[in-house]
């Protein structure tokens, strides 16, 4: 019986990684997985999902506008699909989520979703909320902050280095942007203690 997952971590934590393993396993298995990734990240290329540990896949992009029901469909026409990945999940609108409980629901394709569950003010994205309250399946992927703890919040920085604390809720970036944290340490930069 299908499902919708959603993988959810702070940065740094794999869940690209567990991505692409997971499109390895259909694919050795003579499977069809259908790969998607969010159009607003293209740093290591379009259509393109990498890995920090160096390995990639091409992917099918999708826009905040896309119908992803309509588009999975359409892919599963042409030729089977046995399930659906999707990176960069947070970025995913309420109707989108929706789509993909449709695909779930009325195609039986899995969708395995992987995404951070909050930004940099420890807010949930949009994505991230509905398939927090929607999917079938959560799955938290762990990261560690510096002092060993488990991270769960994502400090932005800027160029000399210090915690950034407000702005746009996305500001593509990696490690020179980013720094997955515990609560404790993410407080200590981030929330006002006075």
């Amino acid at each position: 019986m299908a499902q919708l997952y959603f993988y959810y971590a702070a940065m740094n934590a794999g869940k690209s990684t567990s991505l692409l393993q997971s499109a390895y396993n259909y694919r050795e298995r003579g499977m069809r997985p259908l790969v998607i990734t969010a159009s607003i990240d293209d740093r290591y290329g379009v259509g393109k999902i990498t890995s920090r540990i160096g390995i990639e896949s091409d992917a099918l992009m999708f826009g905040s506008a896309d119908n992803l029901m309509q588009l999975i469909n359409q892919q599963h026409q042409q030729e089977n699909l046995h399930c659906v990945l999707v990176d960069e999940a947070q970025f995913l609108s309420k109707e989108q989520v929706t789509q993909l409980a449709e695909v779930v629901d009325m195609l039986g394709i899995p969708v395995l979703c992987y995404g951070l569950r909050t930004d940099f003010q420890g807010e949930l994205f949009p994505g991230s909320q509905y398939l927090l309250a929607w999917a079938d399946k959560l799955v938290e992927l762990k990261t560690i902050c510096h002092c060993g703890r488990k991270a769960i919040m994502v400090v932005r920085m800027n160029e000399e280095g210090h915690a950034i604390r407000e702005g746009e809720q996305v500001q593509i970036g990696g490690n020179d942007r980013y720094v997955s944290m515990c609560r404790r340490h993410y407080r200590d930069l981030v929330w006002d203690t006075q």
